[in-house]
């Protein structure tokens, strides 16, 4: 045989960010999730924003206001912005400004938080904002604070130039005191240093201790601070796009289920023989090749056609359609590979090893053989399938013909379609896969898991089994059926298979072949 021709489908792409890309957008409720977060939080920042106003004030520092042991520096440098910036911000001020506000000292703290206090790069002006809930508070707010700051560097200076005199008339009572006691020669030069004493003073208490000025007095906002409602939304849309495709990234590195071509390859090891797209009608049935003409239904005649290529013309032998967990996955995909088998005019044999679990036998439109040839197609024990396909399509069961025989299809010149019970769940499947030419993984993107793939291809590997490819299917719609799934008449059964039920409306069958 030769190996399986790999299936390159619009979802195989090289790109890896395309493949990211799909990853994040099968995961859509978690970012329209981000994006309604991000729009009630644009809507709670523009309520919240609308009723806040900040007003600001400036106030220049003068340099001239500590000039006392100022000789040798400089204007720019009497003066630490740095410093007078968290003096400005302090409890100090803050309780100036509460009392010009005319609120209690218990509620400085608060009007603390409301204040910000700048200083601009290169200068000696400091900046004032307050936010209130009303304009004409916030501009209050701003002054008050001004006002408070001068207050308290003024009170700061007066203070300085009461200690530095008290400390010069300290000095002035010695030398008083020397002179009335003096000693002639010294009398001159202590008159000297008294006069100069009493210089500096008079200098001292002639400068002025005010400590700046305000050259920009605080205003009424006419429009509330932050952005306005619509440019919230906006921003709060953008946010949650961000925030929904950031869940949505994480949601995906967390999965362990697969969800594309390449991700089914990599952990099974083997290509991708087919893609079965959603059902998009039909009445629910289980066989559809032969009786519905749908985009499914072309999807298993292209799988039966890439299965024929990998083995002989007549037919890929015996071919076990298994999946990891869900029974009820591999039974369709069985049910009709083998019908679009037979459709091409070969002999198919369904063969279900797992009859107490998958319930095909009353799912299946069967026709009873009365006494089928020993040796030919079909062998003893089975059922012709109501298909109108070219070929004969016939059902077996474990029960009717005993375990799965590797060469008892072969013998007759008919491929086999082998249904057994989960892999991962019945230890006998494994098996069964041990006998088949060839195991065919069912996949349910979105639902199977990557460590279940890896297992299956650890465990078929060792017991020397041949996976030919896996089968992607995304499931069928769910509908409510009415007269289809309430059958009434019963024809007999063949021998060890379960009796058949049918519609009413089928009380006569016919084979129909092309």
């Amino acid at each position: 045989m030769t190996g399986p021709i790999p299936f390159d489908d619009r979802y195989d792409e090289p790109d890896q960010l395309r493949d990211q890309l799909r990853r994040i957008l099968r995961h859509r409720a978690l970012i329209a999730l981000g994006i309604l977060l991000g729009v009630l939080g644009g809507l709670a920042l523009s309520q919240q924003r609308a009723h806040t106003y900040a007003a600001t004030s400036e106030v220049l520092v003068r340099s001239t206001t500590d000039p006392f042991s100022a000789v040798g520096v400089s204007a720019d440098n009497q003066v630490s912005m740095s410093t007078e910036q968290r003096i400005a911000a302090s409890a100090t001020v803050a309780v100036r400004a509460a009392r010009l506000l005319g609120r209690p000292d218990s509620q400085a703290g608060m009007l603390g938080t409301r204040v910000r206090v700048t200083n601009p790069l290169k200068s000696q002006v400091l900046r004032f904002e307050f936010t209130a809930d009303g304009p004409q508070r916030a501009a209050r707010g701003a002054n008050a604070f001004a006002d408070a700051y001068l207050a308290d560097r003024e009170s700061r200076n007066d203070a300085t130039v009461a200690r530095t005199t008290r400390a010069l008339q300290q000095q002035i009572a010695v030398l008083n005191q020397r002179l009335s006691l003096g000693v002639e020669t010294a009398k001159s030069a202590a008159q000297n240093q008294l006069y100069n004493l009493q210089k500096r003073v008079l200098d001292i208490k002639a400068r002025d201790t005010d400590g700046g000025d305000v050259v920009r007095r605080a205003t009424a906002p006419a429009l509330p601070v932050g952005p306005g409602p619509r440019t919230s939304l906006a921003l709060g849309l953008a946010s949650g796009l961000l925030l929904g495709i950031m869940l949505a990234w994480v949601r995906s590195a967390l999965d362990s289920r697969v969800g594309s071509v390449g991700e089914v390859q990599s952990a099974l090891r083997a290509p991708v023989v087919g893609v079965l797209p959603s059902d998009d009608g039909g009445d629910r049935a289980l066989l559809t090749v032969g009786r519905t003409a749908s985009p499914r239904t072309e999807a298993y005649r292209a799988l039966a056609f890439r299965l024929r290529q990998i083995g002989d013309p007549g037919g890929p032998g015996q071919v076990l359609v298994v999946a990891p967990r869900r029974a009820g996955d591999a039974e369709e995909v069985a049910a009709n590979l083998g019908a679009a088998l037979a459709d091409n005019g070969s002999d198919v044999l369904l063969l279900d090893t797992a009859a107490h679990t998958t319930g095909l036998v009353t799912r299946l439109p069967l026709i009873p053989i009365e006494a089928p040839t020993t040796g030919e197609f079909p062998p003893a024990g089975s059922a012709f399938v109501e298909a109108d396909v070219a070929g004969r399509f016939a059902f077996s069961s474990d029960r009717a013909t005993g375990p799965f025989d590797r060469t008892e299809s072969a013998d007759a010149g008919a491929s086999t379609v082998v249904v057994a019970g989960p892999f991962l769940t019945h230890a006998d499947t494994l098996s069964v896969a041990q006998r088949a030419d060839g195991i065919l993984v069912v996949v349910r993107p979105g639902h199977t898991r990557r460590e279940d793939l890896r297992q299956m291809q650890e465990l078929i590997g060792c017991s020397g089994g041949r996976i030919l490819g896996a089968v992607l299917d995304a499931g069928r719609k769910r509908r409510r059926l009415s007269a289809l799934r309430r059958p009434k008449h019963r024809l007999p059964s063949p021998t060890g298979l379960p009796s058949t039920e049918l519609p009413e409306r089928d009380a006569t069958l016919s084979i129909s072949r092309r």
